[in-house]
């Protein structure tokens, strides 16, 4: 697993790539999320588009990552599971939890309130 954070006006975006599993994958999100809601960061966007596999583990650290931002008051959206993580995130029945895009634009759009 590897993870990028850059920044879009206001939106903390963070770029996940390889698997979101036990051992690295959960721990290294938990951390950024730490983090980033340490940092006072109050909108936080998980994009998907590269994670190529989910695990329960994975799974329960989105979900964990979703109290910990209503804890403390964080907008957090994640956008483009490809089908896969998408199929493992339904199945689950966590994804209605979230705030789900298609891709970064629209996701963006909703942080900017131009979009419902």
């Amino acid at each position: 697993m590897h993870v990028d954070v850059r920044q879009a006006d206001d939106v903390v975006i963070v770029d996940l790539q390889g698997k979101l599993v036990a051992g690295v994958g959960d721990m290294l999100l938990r951390e950024v999320m730490n983090e980033l809601v340490a940092e006072d960061w109050k909108k936080i966007l998980l994009n998907l588009e590269q994670v190529s596999g989910i695990d329960s583990s994975g799974v329960g650290e989105l979900v964990a990552s979703l109290k910990l931002a209503q804890r403390f008051g964080v907008d957090l959206k994640i956008c483009k599971p490809d089908d896969g993580v998408g199929h493992v995130l339904s199945m689950s029945q966590i994804l209605p939890l979230f705030d789900v895009s298609a891709d970064e634009e629209s996701a963006l759009e909703k942080f900017a309130g131009r979009v419902g």
